[in-house]
């Protein structure tokens, strides 16, 4: 290490071994290799196009590249230390196998718009993937929604029983978040879709070189207006690393609701053994492993968010070392995104089934359908307050006679109020309860069929 060749004749010793290893990414972006490899390739076919390097010299070097792509695929090609990060080591290797004309790579080119070239071809192609882990995850609800439409489940507020709900207007609310999470990707997607690539060191180059065609050859949108932006911004990444979070915090509150579920308290789900765990001690117990795991590791997600935003709030123009740390906590978070995507689509693939029956007692088991008797009663022209305070009354009287709302004869409900008549028994049915909630958006059954048709025509477009 001591031996290290120096950066130029302007350095008369190399680095001390302790510090050559501070200063090296090689040990994690090795991860960008295939795209430096993609945005050489295109800056030599450029260099060549602009007569910068000859044709025959071009051609040399996309071959080279391509060779080191095959070395590395193929587990020959692997970088240590010494070569500090990706770059230098495709750089030294191009060198060994073309010569000469190895060294004329890095012409019009820095490190600087190198790396930011590279980290938006990796985020750009990741956020794809990501796209389709988020389809896969809303086809899961989907098919639980479509199965459970008249499957009624308590609604919750404040984790109080509210009101009666129908299970696929439950999981229809996730849909709807996991789409916005889809929609914010494609959004984060057009401002990591723009070529820093030519913006050099922070000031542009003086060689005649051609922006607008590498941006052309890498399916780039658009070039970046201001070299000095184009290399310091990280924008992209920070938007990338804030809906990242937003997914976590969807998936983190319906794992959530899945550990309280498959409690022996609640029991509307039961956990089946391809998806669960045991206790080391206690034998009776099935524990909620990928929930759990997914809860904690939201954690992480945001971690990394905030480690960004530090890093580039006193950031003066234009690259800065610092920099260097924006990649883990991208990777990290595309793989925690990615494999918690993929965790919570096999729980409601295969690791879970709703307790119909359980859940069919749970909604008759409240008060949750009191609002009803107070629309009903505002129905017949009592004024709601009226009847909102009435049906207060009506529930701390029933709470204290130990009598369920359905409980209650005929004779009773005409003592509380006069317009009560017989059918009030059928407002007050739980699976009526739901139905009759039918604006747009609600419960209601024909609402919620409504709701699937259009998340059908969603996923098939």
């Amino acid at each position: 290490m001591s031996k290290q060749k120096t950066w130029s004749d302007r350095f008369e010793s190399a680095l001390h071994p302790a510090i050559a290893i501070f200063n090296a990414s090689i040990g994690f972006d090795i991860e960008l290799i295939e795209y430096d490899l993609t945005g050489s390739i295109a800056h030599a076919k450029m260099l060549a196009k602009t007569k910068i390097i000859t044709d025959e010299e071009g051609k040399q070097l996309v071959v080279g590249l391509e060779q080191i792509r095959q070395e590395y695929q193929q587990g020959n090609f692997n970088p240590g230390v010494e070569a500090e990060d990706v770059h230098f080591a495709v750089e030294k290797r191009l060198i060994e196998i073309v010569g000469d004309a190895g060294k004329k790579l890095h012409t019009a080119r820095s490190r600087n718009d190198q790396v930011g070239t590279d980290i938006r071809l990796y985020l750009r192609a990741e956020i794809r993937e990501i796209q389709q882990y988020l389809r896969q995850f809303q086809a899961s609800l989907l098919n639980h929604s479509e199965q459970h439409v008249e499957t009624l489940i308590p609604g919750y507020t404040h984790l109080q029983r509210a009101q009666p709900i129908s299970l696929a207007h439950h999981l229809l609310a996730y849909f709807q978040m996991t789409q916005r999470d889809w929609e914010r990707l494609e959004d984060v997607f057009k401002r990591t879709n723009i070529s820093p690539l030519g913006c050099g060191a922070l000031a542009g180059t003086t060689f005649p070189i051609d922006r607008h065609y590498t941006a052309e050859l890498l399916g780039f949108e658009r070039v970046y207006e201001n070299s000095l932006d184009g290399v310091s911004d990280r924008d992209f990444a920070i938007e990338f690393l804030c809906a990242a979070s937003l997914i976590m915090v969807h998936l983190s509150r319906l794992s959530e609701e899945m550990i309280l579920w498959a409690s022996q308290e609640f029991s509307f789900i039961t956990l089946k053994d391809t998806c669960a765990t045991g206790s080391s001690i206690m034998p009776q117990k099935k524990n909620p492993d990928i929930p759990e795991l997914v809860r904690g590791k939201t954690g992480r997600v945001f971690g990394h968010l905030q480690a960004l935003l530090v890093i580039m709030k006193g950031l003066p123009l234009a690259y800065n070392k610092d920099l260097q740390e924006d990649k883990e906590g991208v990777f990290d978070g595309v793989k925690t995104v990615k494999a918690c995507l993929e965790a919570m689509t096999i729980l409601l693939n295969e690791g879970i089934e709703f307790k119909t029956p359980r859940l069919a007692e749970a909604v008759a088991e409240d008060f949750s359908n009191a609002t009803d008797v107070a629309d009903y009663l505002a129905s017949k022209d009592v004024p709601f307050r009226e009847a909102y305070n009435l049906v207060g009354k009506v529930v701390k009287t029933s709470i204290a006679a130990g009598k369920l709302l359905k409980d209650l004869t005929l004779e009773e409900w005409q003592q509380l109020h006069p317009a009560f008549e017989a059918d009030i028994y059928e407002a007050i049915a739980p699976k009526q309860v739901v139905s009759a909630r039918n604006s747009y958006g609600g419960t209601g059954l024909v609402q919620v069929r409504q709701a699937i048709d259009r998340a059908k025509s969603l996923l098939n477009n």
